[in-house]
């Protein structure tokens, strides 16, 4: 049987109640309930864990997630949608845009343009599909301080677009410390399919990680819940065929003398949870450089682009 065969109601252990609690927080679907955890299903439908993880496993079994051949995953790889970052010189470097799907991971120093693109993003994902958009919308959680409302009125106009009727399509949310920070992105379901949104924007995803978790002796814990945080952040993107685009802070290696010390902080549990390293570097005037680190299938690269008052934009 399909997901279109089978809803939600249809599950064995889903009664009338717990259809309607699931589906107050935009656990309406087959793929976000199969994704879940069973103590989040547990605590959003107050049930037990041992209910919660049989209607878990029969959502996968009602999607067929287990072994697949490589032309299915071919398929359903053709839903993967792109949101253009307004540079077709970065774009290019992308394969295409910022995938959905995916988390995309932008670290380097202040003024890196690392801000400069997550809010460009915010208003291109609400273009149409044939002007590298999603018709869709944004949620963007501000760990920093640098959401900038001014500067997306900017960047809308600049493509024809009324600032404030795409400021109404960008639900902001300001993070206070790390806690708030993951609480933030489990609410997130809550409006995800309400509102359409097609893109989850964390600007910067370890600030407060770093502050709540400093020195060795908290690195451990640290790791675990970014580690958490992260993949609740896949899921969703997995869930909703959406994009995740998130900002890294950067350290200077001490060890190294020779080339660039950079390196993005996180460690491996961020290095390995995003699909997509993209490293962004100032250059001359408003020119960045974007270098692509990591990626499943693209090749290593570089992009010239610059920051101009329209926004993102070729040189």
């Amino acid at each position: 049987m399909t997901e279109k065969e089978i809803t939600l109601r249809d599950l064995p252990g889903v009664g009338e109640k717990t259809a309607e609690k699931l589906e107050s927080v935009g656990m309406d679907d087959l793929m976000a309930i199969a994704t879940a955890s069973p103590a989040e299903l547990a605590a959003i439908a107050e049930i037990g864990e041992g209910q919660a993880a049989k209607i878990i496993a029969a959502a996968r079994n009602a999607l067929n997630m287990g072994f697949e051949s490589g032309l299915e995953v071919l398929e359903k790889r053709k839903q993967i949608a792109r949101i253009t970052t307004g540079s077709k010189a970065l774009d290019a470097l992308l394969g295409g845009g910022i995938e959905t799907g995916s988390i995309t991971e932008c670290y380097g120093a202040f003024g890196s343009a690392k801000t400069q693109l997550a809010h460009q993003l915010s208003v291109n994902v609400q273009l149409p599909k044939n002007q590298g958009g999603l018709n869709g919308n944004a949620l963007y959680i501000d760990t920093e301080q640098t959401f900038r409302p001014e500067r997306i009125i900017q960047m809308a106009e600049a493509l024809g677009l009324k600032g404030e009727d795409v400021l109404k399509n960008i639900f902001v949310a300001r993070a206070y410390n790390s806690d708030h920070q993951i609480l933030l992105v489990e609410k997130a379901k809550d409006i995800i399919k309400k509102e359409n949104i097609r893109l989850i924007i964390v600007d910067s995803v370890t600030a407060h990680f770093r502050a709540d978790y400093s020195g060795r002796g908290n690195l451990a814990e640290r790791q675990q819940k970014l580690n958490k945080h992260l993949h609740t952040l896949q899921r969703y993107a997995d869930a909703y065929n959406l994009a995740v685009y998130i900002t890294n802070q950067v350290m200077a290696k001490p060890d190294v003398f020779f080339g660039d010390p950079t390196e993005a902080v996180g460690g491996h549990v961020l290095h390995h949870a995003a699909t997509f390293r993209v490293y962004l570097r100032k250059s001359k005037g408003n020119k960045r450089i974007a270098r692509l680190v990591d990626s499943p299938n693209l090749p290593d690269g570089e992009a010239v682009f610059v920051v101009t008052e329209e926004g993102i934009r070729d040189e």
